[in-house]
């Protein structure tokens, strides 16, 4: 089964869900229309009975998802449009966190900003060896926006997370590899999916019914309440954030060395 949405290449082979975010010409910046879609097809597939994983990637090899797409987004500058985005944002990245099946993120290049909290809501993080992952939002005068930084937290703890925010550094694959960001980097002169498709060997050998299972009991582990709250602080310091002059100055220097 192929599909083809405005934004987003969606295939299913056997038991393997593919999802590509197919904007190289934006570097697969997450637009309004591209996150609504990712909230779509997560929500759709998530029924689908003989499914034992999804992989989600970007098209081209230069970014994954480049963080959130700056151009259609420099007239939403109200509090109420702040508020839309990061629901937006956030809808899209719990249905991808709430898949009932492991999501592995193959992080074809870079993932920014928005990207990064996108490739941190997936189970998992292949990278190519060129690929690199930056929580840069500070360099805009902005939080996450996304609900991304519960799942940074739990990836590296909530001391390295608010250092990694606050360093708007980018990391290459090894480092990234290294923080703990990604799982697994492909070998030089390694193609990513050969990467993929040996990480995926075991997981496709199981009865699809056994990685619902398995899945159910990770996120039995996390805890709601606090990731709810955690949800609402990250909401209101983005909406602060974003319609701020620093983050609109910021932006606007970004936007005129780009064009």
């Amino acid at each position: 089964m192929n599909a083809q949405t405005h934004q987003l290449r969606v295939a299913v082979t056997g038991a393997r869900l593919d999802v590509v975010i197919d904007r190289p010409q934006a570097r697969n910046a997450l637009s309004l229309e591209t996150l609504h879609e990712l909230e779509m097809v997560f929500t759709r597939f998530a029924e689908v009975p003989d499914l034992s994983v999804a992989v989600l990637t970007g098209a081209g090899e230069r970014a994954f998802a480049a963080g959130g797409d700056l151009k259609e987004l420099n007239d939403h500058r109200s509090e109420a449009q702040a508020g839309a985005l990061f629901d937006a944002g956030r809808a899209a990245l719990d249905a991808v966190r709430r898949f009932p099946l492991p999501v592995v993120a193959a992080l074809n290049g870079v993932a920014l900003g928005g990207g990064a909290e996108l490739a941190m809501a997936c189970d998992f993080r292949l990278a190519a060896g060129h690929a690199a992952i930056g929580f840069v939002q500070a360099q805009l005068a902005i939080t996450t926006g996304f609900g991304g930084v519960a799942d940074l937290q739990a990836a590296i703890g909530p001391r390295k997370a608010m250092g990694m925010m606050l360093s708007a550094r980018v990391f290459k694959a090894p480092e990234a590899e290294a923080q703990g960001l990604f799982d697994a980097v492909a070998g030089e002169n390694e193609p990513l999916e050969v990467l993929v498709s040996r990480f995926l060997t075991p997981i496709l050998e199981r009865p699809p019914a056994l990685a619902r299972d398995i899945k159910a009991v990770a996120r039995a582990a996390m805890d709601p309440a606090r990731c709810a709250a955690v949800g609402e602080e990250e909401r209101a310091r983005f909406i602060r954030a974003w319609t701020s002059e620093e983050h609109w100055a910021a932006a606007d220097r970004l936007l005129a060395r780009r064009s």
